[in-house]
């Protein structure tokens, strides 16, 4: 601002000959634009970056098209009193109010059908000063954009974590922003997992009203949190188990039950909820023969002897059963059923903030092999009724032979005196 006081002056270039260029469609990497209704200007959608060894956030960088990546920087405070209401960058509302996102680039008229509102999942209200405290400060940004192909960007939804900052000179703040981008993949499209059993460590595929995708299981960040929009894929024959602590807004109604129940089931669900999961690798989604029903067990609420305790999930253990069928000599594994089975625990009010949860996923192999066919031989390892039936006839052989032998001799010498005289 110093510097904009003493050198900033008007430009003399017309707008008329800055006018950018845009393709048809967004690419890879393109910078997605935005547009300010009140003041019809078109910028771009920022994702700040850190610059240097001290890690000051950078806000000038654009987020790129289908780049889902996250960046963290540092921001520090001269006058944090100053800086907590009248910073945008630690405003929630900054990030998503005022401005909409352009499905695809445009470089004439923009219509509002070309306008996709951002919408905020549960936004924190302004921060400001409470007892040298800035309070509802913007410490995490989570854009989740679905896209379409050539048709553009259909829907932007943002999530936000606060923290506060004590102090007034020199304080800091770390910042994260995420920017993930998703479609709903059609069915042609999606890759195989096995031509038809599956392939051990291919992602198991599951369909919600047709539509198909890989199962996923909740993940963990840096911070031990749950990951809002990334997820571990389920691998076909491999054991799974995640931890992680999900956090509750602060602002939440701590006598519903009923509401903090249904965010922790979204949770373990993700955005893709499985309803069927596919037998064989190589399911089309047009062929229910080819798809089971998942079991889907809630865990008991009963009451419990607390007045302000809720029972939550805390727990969700998928349970895979399969098997190999078709020829001995080339098998193919496929699944019989699966079940999602929850655990509940109380939740106490109003002292709880995070819920530490647990996914495990278990297959368990059901193949019952078959007995070789009679046809062909055995080896039966069986010794004689009599093991040293073998020596004992060697034995008499040898004494018989002696015997025999004695008597020839004997014979010879009464020939041979008889002779003599």
């Amino acid at each position: 601002m110093k510097f904009l006081e003493k050198y900033g002056r008007h430009s003399f270039i017309a707008p008329s000959q800055v006018q950018p260029s845009f393709s048809a469609f967004y690419h890879a990497g393109d910078p997605i634009l935005i547009y300010f209704d009140s003041s019809s200007v078109l910028s771009t959608l920022r994702q700040p970056v850190k610059m240097g060894a001290s890690g000051l956030c950078v806000d000038g960088n654009p987020a790129g098209f289908l780049d889902s990546k996250s960046t963290s920087c540092t921001r520090i405070f001269a006058n944090l009193s100053k800086s907590c209401a009248t910073d945008p960058a630690l405003n929630a509302a900054s990030y998503y109010q005022d401005f909409t996102v352009l499905k695809v680039p445009v470089s004439g008229t923009i219509l509002q059908s070309m306008k996709v509102n951002v919408t905020a999942v549960a936004p924190p209200g302004a921060p400001h000063m409470r007892d040298n405290t800035c309070t509802n400060v913007v410490s995490e940004v989570i854009y989740e954009i679905e896209y379409s192909g050539t048709s553009g960007i259909q829907s932007v939804s943002v999530q936000f974590k606060v923290s506060n900052i004590s102090g007034n000179l020199g304080s800091s703040l770390q910042q994260h922003f995420t920017l993930h981008f998703w479609t709903k993949t059609l069915s042609h499209m999606l890759p195989r997992s096995g031509n038809p059993g599956y392939i051990t460590g291919a992602p198991l595929l599951i369909a919600n009203s047709g539509a198909m995708q890989h199962m996923s299981i909740l993940r963990s960040e840096g911070d031990g949190g749950c990951s809002q929009f990334l997820r571990h894929t389920v691998q076909f024959g491999r054991n799974m188990r995640t931890g992680c602590n999900l956090s509750l807004s602060p602002l939440l109604e701590e006598s519903n039950c009923s509401y903090i129940q249904q965010k922790l089931y979204k949770a373990f669900q993700g955005m893709n909820r499985a309803e069927d999961l596919a037998i064989i690798g190589s399911a089309h989604s047009t062929q229910r023969e080819e798809w089971t029903t998942i079991l889907v067990q809630n865990c008991s609420v009963q009451a419990v002897n607390c007045t302000s305790c809720c029972m939550v999930p805390v727990t969700l253990e998928i349970q895979i059963l399969w098997t190999k069928v078709g020829l001995l000599s080339n098998p193919q594994a496929q699944i019989l059923g699966a079940r999602y089975f929850y655990q509940c625990q109380p939740l106490k009010f109003p002292s709880a903030h995070t819920v530490p949860v647990t996914t495990v996923v278990t297959f368990t192999d059901m193949t019952d092999w078959p007995e070789p066919p009679r046809g062909q031989p055995q080896r039966h390892w069986k010794l004689p009724f009599d093991i040293f039936f073998p020596f004992k006839v060697a034995l008499n052989l040898e004494s018989s032979y002696r015997v025999d032998l004695a008597g020839y001799f004997l014979f010879i010498l009464i020939m041979s005196s008889i002779l003599c005289f």
